[in-house]
This record gives C-alpha cells, sequence and structure tokens, in this order.
C-alpha cells in the first residue's frame, strides 16, 4: 500500500475543532456499547455467538490505531462471498458474516 493509501484523508476541520463537535455524540454511544456488553455478560452468555465474536473483533480494530476503521469494520461484519445464495429463506440479517456456518457454493 502506497504511503497516500494508508493516510487519512484531510479534514477541513481541526483536531480540537472535531472533538468539540463530535465529543458527547460519541462518548454516549461508547456508553451504549458498555450497557450492551455489560448486558450480555449479565445474561451469561459465552463468547461462542458469531455475533458476539465479531463485535469483540470489531472493539479491537477501533483501538489498533490504524486508519480506515469504519472500512475496516465494516467489511470485517460482512459476508465477503459474492455469488447469491440458493435460497435466503425468511431469517432477516444478522449483522455479522458466519463464516462457521455460511452456505458453501452459492446458487
Amino acid at each position: 500500500m502506497s504511503d497516500a493509501q494508508q493516510r487519512p484523508a484531510a479534514s477541513p476541520l481541526t483536531r480540537p475543532q472535531v472533538v468539540d463537535l463530535y465529543f458527547m455524540e460519541h462518548r454516549a454511544r461508547l456508553l451504549d456499547v458498555a450497557a450492551f456488553l455489560d448486558r450480555v455478560d449479565r445474561a451469561g452468555a459465552g463468547d461462542d455467538d458469531f455475533r458476539m465474536q465479531a463485535f469483540r473483533r470489531a472493539v479491537s480494530v477501533l483501538q489498533d490505531g490504524r486508519p480506515e476503521r469504519a472500512r475496516r469494520i465494516l467489511e470485517l461484519l460482512s459476508d465477503p462471498s459474492t455469488e447469491p445464495i440458493a435460497k435466503a429463506g425468511m431469517k432477516g440479517a444478522t449483522g455479522a458474516h458466519d463464516a462457521a456456518n455460511a452456505p458453501k457454493g452459492g446458487a
């Protein structure tokens, strides 16, 4: 990857301006995430749920200091397959890709 691909695009705002504008909104979101994790822990859920495994991997991306966190988290949670599945069924989206139970071979 070139240096230009690794550096995030410059913001028209300064770092203090970005923090001033968005800190309180994202503080609340962090508290929501913390409350969710507390509820999961209190429910006695293990780490065997693929969604929670993906969620915890995504949280670690937040702290890795590398650029393009949003893109990398979206890719981490998304189904990487390109072939359509034979039948989607009535089950809705799960919000994370379950590689262990993904259909093999598409349609």
